[in-house]
């Protein structure tokens, strides 16, 4: 038998989320019914979508409201121990208005409530992997780059 040639390949999972601020220019984190950590709106592609898609999905099914997904800040290679190989895409979603905030429908089944924090507080909020994505984002967002990380650490 032949050994297939791309079972060499890495086959990350890929997922996308979303940073959103409020007029304070403090983050949206969300508190997931099924996880002992605050997170950001976002969460796996499915098969056939694209990055900005999923993130607009996931802020559809999680928050309810389908405010434009801006450009891309942060790019991380991140793989786990317990889900392997991962990639992971942070979008802009710029700040958000009283007009979405009065139409955020939370699902019950994912998301039991959200809150905006400092960034500068999100290590004590959140795991450290995600914090260090929160943080480069919002650096990117300010200085208006887009940022590619290994482990949440910048590479040049």
């Amino acid at each position: 038998m032949t050994p297939d040639p791309t079972e060499s390949f890495a086959r990350p999972r890929v997922a996308a989320g979303v940073l959103f601020f409020d007029e304070q220019d403090r983050v949206l984190l969300v508190v997931p019914s099924y996880k002992d950590y605050r997170d950001i709106p976002g969460g796996y592609l499915e098969h056939g979508e694209t990055p900005t898609e999923a993130a607009a999905r996931e802020v559809r099914e999680e928050l309810g409201i389908s405010p434009s997904i801006g450009r891309l800040l942060v790019i991380d290679w991140a793989p786990n121990q317990i889900e392997g190989d991962k990639l992971l895409f942070l979008f802009d979603g710029g700040t958000l208005t009283a007009e979405y905030l009065d139409k955020i429908q939370l699902d019950p089944a994912e998301i039991t409530r959200y809150e905006f924090h400092d960034v500068a507080q999100v290590h004590e909020l959140t795991i450290t992997r995600l914090a260090r994505r929160i943080v480069q984002g919002q650096a990117a967002r300010q200085d208006g780059s887009t940022r590619y990380l290994e482990h949440g650490q910048p590479r040049h």
